[in-house]
């Protein structure tokens, strides 16, 4: 590995934190949690960025790195079906059926440097070197070239921490983010030394502090409150270190910080398939089903996981009872029903989005018909098994769709979407 001379190039530099809610980050930093972030916020803009639909990373980084949506890159959740079948499967890399903006940057040879992308296992050949996030299995896989694995296990990189572990004991958890965010930062050591032009790091510790202990960020009581606002001094101090390292190479206005979705407190889960149940809309085959494969002839709608709602329709799975002549029909149906729905006084739902709207691209038919966007504070959940529509498991926080940030050193638009995101940094390298 060589070290490159020091000289400003057009280069680029994106830091990415999951999950990180515009909100807080302005918070922490107005008081002083993360100073380093907040010389930034004062010196350019701060943009409050919407995220993807569903709001969950595996579909807002994807539409990140492509500039497109689910219907034109193919992935529709951490979970997706099989081709005409309700088995489920787990889309990859692999089936990204557009190419990403590094891909696109490698064709003009800008080398690119990625560090921990969600979305990207298995790792496959760029122009420079790619270390694929969660949800990766094996880091033999993650790592391209496959040259760099071994120094990567060498300082103790971890793809992620153990998270089902964590979830049961957060003293683990506090453990966990310790070491994944140091061997995350001898891994930007390591490869910063390298000649790039496009560099890349993101941190997915804020995703999971937050999923297992949200309520220590608002409760100042809460025996982790402290650790949380410490943790996030530490994410503030890699961010400075960054910040300061790119100034020496490349001028401010190329660097760019940004989250994939916002965060808040969960107050219920709304379990999606009890509701179309309850509603006539959903049947099973027994009354004790393990999966969707047992669905009834003569169910209508089901959902899978977090908040996506399928017509079964004749024409898409084997057991489709819906006419695709009726299909505009039974989607008003649904929405105009599912939004009345309401808990102790409270609305549910704050919008249903039918994706004939909101998606353009040739894979459009085999993605959900309804996206439901919940208001602050109700996670929809595709669980078939619950008995109840409302209920809670220990998870505390939940995505938000329109609460992710996007920092730049500029004012870059108005309603910003995360897949606008690519085009501004593809505008960088231009002339």
């Amino acid at each position: 590995m060589g070290i490159f001379k020091k000289k400003k190039k057009n280069r680029v530099c994106v830091v990415g934190l999951d999950g990180v809610p515009y909100s807080l980050l302005l918070e922490l930093s107005r008081k002083g949690i993360m100073p380093a972030m907040g010389r930034l916020i004062e010196s350019g803009h701060l943009h409050q960025l919407k995220a993807s639909l569903p709001e969950i990373s595996s579909v807002s980084w994807t539409n990140f790195m492509t500039g497109a949506n689910p219907a034109a890159h193919g992935i529709f959740g951490f979970t997706d079906l099989k081709p005409n079948s309700y088995e489920l499967r787990f889309p990859n890399f692999l089936d990204l059926k557009q190419e990403t903006f590094w891909d696109q940057l490698g064709e003009k040879k800008k080398k690119c440097i990625i560090i921990n992308q969600p979305s990207t296992y298995p790792a496959r050949k760029i122009n420079g070197i790619l270390i694929s996030g969660f949800v990766a299995i094996e880091l033999a896989k993650a790592v391209y070239p496959h040259t760099f694995k071994t120094p990567l296990e060498q300082m103790g990189y971890l793809i992620d921490i153990d998270t089902l572990k964590s979830r049961e004991n957060h003293e683990l958890l506090w453990e966990e983010l310790d070491k994944t965010l140091e061997g995350r930062q001898k891994a930007w050591n390591y490869f910063w030394r390298e000649d790039w032009d496009y560099f890349e790091f993101i941190i997915t510790g804020t995703d999971r502090l937050q999923h297992f202990l949200w309520t220590a960020y608002e409760d100042e009581n809460h025996p982790y409150h402290q650790k949380f606002l410490d943790y996030y001094t530490q994410i503030d101090q890699v961010i400075n270190k960054i910040v300061n390292s790119f100034r020496k190479l490349a001028d401010d206005d190329r660097l760019y910080l940004l989250s994939d979705h916002g965060f808040t407190k969960v107050e219920q889960e709304v379990y999606l398939n009890t509701w179309l149940r309850d509603n006539g809309y959903l049947e099973f085959e027994n009354s004790s089903p393990e999966n969707l494969t047992e669905i009834s002839e003569s169910a209508q709608a089901f959902a899978l996981d977090p908040n996506r709602i399928y017509l079964n329709l004749k024409d898409k799975f084997p057991k489709g009872s819906v006419d695709p002549a009726d299909k505009k029909s039974l989607k008003e149906k649904i929405k105009s029903k599912l939004a009345d729905l309401e808990y102790g006084g409270r609305k549910i739902v704050r919008e249903i989005f039918d994706t004939e709207e909101i998606y353009s691209g040739p894979y459009l038919a085999a993605g959900p018909d309804l996206i439901v966007l919940s208001e602050y504070g109700f996670d929809m959940k595709g669980s078939i098994k619950k008995k109840n529509v409302f209920g809670k498991t220990d998870l505390q926080g939940m995505h938000t769709w329109d609460d992710a940030f996007f920092w730049a050193n500029r004012e870059c638009g108005t309603d910003l979407m995360i897949s606008d995101l690519a085009e501004i940094i593809l505008n960088c390298f231009e002339g």
